[in-house]
């Protein structure tokens, strides 16, 4: 009995561990509502056979199981819609749960089938994403993967959204990306349990969406001049540059990509930009502006000097990009493009812009002054708000609803506008009080164009928002009535993304964060676990070949003086459990290298920091290169 009571306990710390290492296997992004891991797992056979309803709203999640089961395993896989050995069934309900709503799922796994069951096809699709989650991550490989123990661990998961409205939104008129690409990207973010695209389609710098009844908009608004560097502070462009970078999608490539989404459970929102960020628009049709001589405006291509922002928001602009409110052929000309785009777009909405328009033009146009006398307009907030009324009138009539960024709330909201808020989440808070629905999408936490590891590693862009901070997302702020609240999405702006590996690597894994906000319950958020799962995916992209930022590995750098004027650098994680290690010598740290510890004083004649990260005896961080010069214009204020 001695010798048992001494293994017992042994055996008991064996089991621990094992349980907890099996535990450890179970990341899935967003985090389910409700997951209880069993002991056991599913192995998945040589012939695999998947039961599914024969309906075609599931064509595509079964061509997805089917590629994901046989392409990295070699296994067998079949598919029918009645069988008595199916190894993996999808259920429609006949009786619908009322817990898991049209989105959500129920997935369990025992050692011999796996189920899944929905009210809904969407339902089926997500359950699916998440049983691939739960197979290793050589899963996502194109090709065969030997050695691998294909097998998923027995739980028991009950699924389903905390929003209807789980958006990502990707700007292609900074820089244009083809419908492939816009493909592939709809593609990664239905995974992720996204069922909303915003697509925005219209900007300063290209027009991209067909409109038959004017030709222009594709044939000038479209394209302008290849630069590459740091969009914003370009040269002026010099006259006979050609202008045919850029691009734009015909009315057939728009239904092919809404069908492509649609075989996803993904929405598309249009947007039209109105009335500011109308450059393209005025190149085009130069009639639709107040100002003398917009027949001689361009595309932009990113040319420095376009707008002033030293006074703060709306900004001076240089040059009119805006719609002219008082000239009756604006509203004729987005009658046609709001009818075009109506009967293209299933969704129910338009999002018509309405953000950062500059004001200094109408000020100076009779046309505008006359408008303001007749309709008793006082200040130029009161014209937007007129045009933001008449432009809700016209996407009314096409039988869609209108929605807009918070500065349509200024000068007074169109009666029945949807806002979707990036000021910060005031905007929001505003306009469900006025009992308006609301999206958010503050820069606070959703602005993923923002730089996400210090300025000195990423191209440079006015703020940074790391993962950490994204993860704080709470679309439902103190006070608001939830029903107001119908999600929220992050903002993905591209004038410094050129092409599609950086737009993953700005994408990933901040989007992460986002999905696990407006998916996953509030209460079962949770930062350290979350990191956990995030580390799990990478995994997974490194497999497909998916890019994304290491960055919650780099340290963070705060510069001070001290008392006696001297340069003072401290550093931190992100995330825990990591070791900073540097060198002031200009040789290249490892472990080896002493490691941070309290804050650090250059030497007198130091140029250069190089520091790394370490999660053990592995460097898991990139080698970063800190100037101690940057570090002294931060610790006096200097502009960076």
């Amino acid at each position: 009995m001695k010798k048992l009571s001494v293994l017992l306990p042994v055996f008991l710390i064996c089991l621990s561990a094992f349980s907890q290492n099996t535990k450890t296997q179970i990341a899935i992004i967003p985090e389910p509502v409700k997951l209880v891991q069993q002991t056991g797992s599913f192995k998945l056979p040589q012939n695999v056979v998947i039961e599914a309803p024969d309906n075609a709203a599931l064509k595509q999640t079964l061509h997805f199981l089917q590629q994901r089961l046989s392409v990295p395993t070699g296994s067998h896989v079949t598919v029918s819609s009645k069988t008595a050995a199916a190894n993996i069934k999808l259920v429609l309900n006949t009786t619908p749960n009322k817990e898991i709503g049209d989105e959500g799922y129920q997935l369990l796994v025992n050692s011999k089938t796996i189920t899944i069951k929905a009210n809904q096809p969407a339902g089926l699709f997500y359950g699916v994403q998440t049983l691939v989650q739960l197979f290793p991550a050589a899963i996502e490989s194109s090709v065969v993967v030997k050695q691998v123990q294909w097998q998923a661990p027995c739980v028991e998961i009950t699924d389903y959204p905390r929003f209807g409205w789980r958006g990502l939104m990707f700007d292609v008129s900074r820089h244009f990306f083809t419908k492939k690409e816009v493909e592939d990207y709809i593609d990664q973010m239905a995974r992720y349990k996204f069922n909303l695209f915003h697509w925005h389609l219209t900007d300063d710098e290209g027009w991209r969406i067909e409109i038959k009844s004017l030709p222009n908009l594709t044939k000038k608004g479209a394209w302008n001049v290849q630069r590459t560097g740091y969009f914003g502070n370009f040269a002026p462009i010099e006259p006979g540059e050609p202008r045919n970078y850029g691009g734009f999608y015909t009315q057939e490539d728009i239904k092919d990509v809404i069908q492509y989404a649609k075989d996803r459970f993904v929405n598309i929102l249009p947007e039209i930009e109105a009335p500011g960020h109308s450059l393209a628009t005025i190149a085009s049709y130069p009639e639709l502006s107040c100002t003398p001589g917009a027949e001689n405006y361009q595309v932009r291509s990113g040319e420095t000097n376009f707008m002033d922002w030293s006074h703060g928001a709306p900004p001076i602009a240089m040059i009119d990009n805006t719609l002219c409110p008082a000239n009756e052929k604006v509203y004729d000309f987005l009658d046609k493009v709001i009818t075009e785009v109506a009967a293209l777009f299933p969704f129910e909405y338009i999002h018509v812009g309405g953000d950062e328009c500059p004001k200094n033009f109408w000020e100076k146009s009779d046309a505008v002054k006359a408008l303001m006398q007749r309709e008793g307009l006082k200040t130029m907030q009161e014209v937007q708000s007129y045009f933001e009324k008449r432009l809700e009138n016209i996407v009314e009539s096409k039988g869609k609803k209108f929605m807009g960024w918070d500065e349509i709330l200024e000068g007074g909201l169109a009666p029945n506008a949807a806002v979707m808020s990036w000021r910060g989440m005031q905007g929001g808070i505003d306009a469900a009080k006025l009992g308006h629905q609301v999206v958010m999408s503050p820069t606070t936490f959703t602005y993923i164009d923002y730089m996400q590891s210090d300025p000195i590693m990423e191209p440079h862009v006015y703020a940074t928002l790391r993962l950490n901070k994204a993860y704080e997302f709470e679309p439902v702020p103190d006070g608001v009535d939830p029903k107001y609240i119908k999600g929220g999405q992050a903002n993905l702006w591209t004038e410094q993304v050129y092409n599609v590996r950086h737009l993953q690597y700005m994408t990933w894994p901040r989007a992460f964060a986002t999905a696990e906000c407006v998916w996953s319950p509030k209460e079962n958020k949770n930062w350290d676990n979350f990191v956990t799962r995030v580390e799990q995916h990478f995994k997974r992209f490194d497999i497909e070949e998916v890019k994304y930022a290491p960055s919650m590995y780099d340290p963070i750098f705060t510069a001070k003086r001290d008392a006696d004027g001297k340069l003072s650098i401290e550093m931190e994680t992100e995330i825990k459990g990591l070791d900073i290690y540097y060198s002031f010598d200009n040789s290249f740290p490892d472990r080896f290298y002493p490691k941070y510890t309290m804050p650090l004083i250059p030497p007198r004649d130091a140029v250069m920091m190089k520091v790394i990260t370490y999660r053990g005896k592995e460097p898991i961080g990139r080698m970063i290169y800190m100037p101690i010069e940057e570090m002294k214009k931060r610790a006096d204020n200097k502009d960076e």
